[in-house]
């Protein structure tokens, strides 16, 4: 749902991407309340598999492709905040390096891709999980009913900024049931991938799932041999000990293996995705949205389209710019994520603490 320079006007592109910056500076202060130094460093790693997810259609009707969009999943991996910033991190990478997106639409992109589909989705979520009894299915089924409503509500969400701003004659009435239908089925796809990754992280790290805090085991201590809940602290038995809460994976691991996912998925499963064009493409073509498509920005980039120039066998150069792409997602969702924290900690010590030191 990439949406390209041209499709909308500027001024309502205008008005977007104030919108865009709005929802990313509330975003980054909440972030700072979502991220502790065990999670910061998983935002960036989630970042970079939506970035390799993303290149991976899949397809769901005849001509037409779909892929994630991964806000449901980044809200539910990492909270509902730092969701619209890897979301966000992740368009301004595609935008800037591979001409996906049209960087005058990048605040259109960003409020569509990034924060509608995070907020509804985190909304939906966090409902189901209040009814549905306490469990680790429960996470996983509440994740794949989120998935399936965001992706409509972004179709929703461009249908109305079309509207408002759209820069082709064309019925809003059909392009809403023509974008509204495709992404329906999208979003079945989108969810049975969400389901399936943040059913896997919960399986092996519940307490680093955001989503899942209310699963997380209660601190036990060993009185007099039988382990019993934790009071407060101020009223722990004097030499009590802790027992640690089991984890079946590190946190090194976790970061490695995702990492190591997300570069095989970019570099190589992502040559047999489908060709077709994706739901948004689909429908510009068929309703006549592309009337008025401009040439992209950055599209003498060499690493535009998804290859990387002057490389001519395909294969290699679609690995090659996957590779790089998630590479440079990590490192940039990292360093945004880190800075983040650092600026927790630094609002953390207090005036008392300074003048004492």
């Amino acid at each position: 749902m990439h949406v390209p320079d041209g499709f909308i006007d500027a001024p309502t592109s205008a008005v977007t991407a104030v919108v865009a910056a709005g929802a990313i500076a509330v975003s980054l202060r909440g972030a700072r309340r979502e991220l502790d130094d065990r999670t910061a460093p998983l935002a960036g790693l989630v970042a970079a598999f939506i970035f390799a997810v993303q290149m991976l259609n899949f397809p769901v009707a005849a001509g037409t492709s779909g892929h994630l969009l991964g806000g449901a999943l980044a809200a539910i991996l990492v909270g509902p905040c730092t969701g619209v910033l890897c979301v966000s991190v992740v368009l301004l990478m595609q935008g800037i390096l591979f001409a996906d997106g049209g960087l005058t639409a990048l605040g259109v992109n960003i409020t569509d891709m990034a924060i509608v589909t995070t907020v509804v989705a985190y909304a939906v979520f966090r409902g189901l999980v209040k009814v549905l009894p306490r469990g680790r299915r429960s996470i996983t089924a509440a994740s794949f009913v989120a998935a399936v409503l965001s992706v409509p509500a972004a179709a929703v969400a461009f249908t109305l900024i079309y509207w408002i701003g759209g820069t082709t004659d064309v019925s809003i009435g059909k392009v809403a049931t023509a974008m509204i239908g495709v992404h329906v089925l999208i979003g079945i796809g989108e969810a049975v991938i969400t389901a399936l990754t943040v059913g896997a992280v919960v399986a092996v790290r519940p307490d680093l799932v955001h989503g899942a805090r209310d699963l997380r085991q209660k601190l036990q201590l060993r009185v007099h041999g039988e382990l019993v809940d934790a009071p407060a602290a101020e009223e722990a038995p004097a030499g009590a000990r802790t027992a640690p809460v089991a984890a079946r994976t590190s946190r090194r691991t976790l970061w490695v293996t995702g990492l190591v996912t997300s570069l095989v998925l970019a570099g190589f499963v992502s040559f047999y995705a489908s060709a077709n064009p994706d739901g948004l493409e689909k429908v510009a073509a068929d309703k006549g949205i592309d009337a008025k498509a401009e040439k992209h920005a950055s599209a003498d980039s060499p690493l535009a389209d998804y290859g990387v120039e002057d490389v001519t066998n395909a294969r290699l150069s679609g690995g090659l710019a996957g590779v790089i792409g998630v590479g440079t997602t990590v490192v940039a969702g990292s360093a945004v994520f880190w800075a983040v924290r650092r600026r927790r900690t630094g609002d953390d010590v207090s005036p008392t603490a300074v003048e004492n030191v």
